[in-house]
């Protein structure tokens, strides 16, 4: 569709009071947009070099209430799931709970000084436990921590 993808257009229906049932038809299937459509709320997938005989399939298993996933992209996606979730799990296991609250702050896009307000303490403080954080996590700059925190869940 020209300006608009398959799931963009998910997106949108599912901000509205009763979303449809949503096939995505798609030339190719990324991991992550595979998780986000799941997320949505998006019932089948078909890639378009499948069959038309699948896409019927799909679309009577859909509207019977069931759920269509391409085999391949939906094991692809499972398993960076569970990649995701287990390192999401390791990076908690890293971080202290005070830690985790910064993590999440700066991933809200607060400044050093608020996130001092709101904890009570001073700028310095915010910048040590910024130092232990990216010394645990192997990285150099707050990008990268945002990065981090979408990626792993940690906001």
């Amino acid at each position: 569709m020209p300006g608009i993808n398959g799931l963009a257009v998910a997106r949108e229906l599912t901000t509205r009071g009763d979303p449809p049932k949503i096939v995505l038809l798609t030339a190719l299937l990324h991991e992550d947009e595979l998780i986000e459509a799941l997320q949505l709320g998006v019932r089948g997938f078909v890639l378009k070099e499948m069959a038309t005989k699948l896409l019927i399939e799909c679309l009577l298993r859909v509207h019977a209430g069931g759920q269509w996933l391409e085999k391949d992209s939906a094991n692809r996606a499972m398993a960076k799931l569970v990649r995701r979730e287990n390192k999401g799990r390791e990076i908690a296991n890293l971080l202290t709970p005070r830690e985790i609250e910064v993590v999440r702050l700066v991933a809200k896009g607060m400044t050093n000084k608020e996130i001092a307000t709101q904890f009570g303490i001073a700028d310095g403080t915010v910048k040590i436990h910024l130092h232990n954080i990216y010394e645990k996590l192997g990285i150099n700059r707050r990008v990268e921590l945002v990065r981090l925190a979408e990626d792993f869940d940690l906001m």
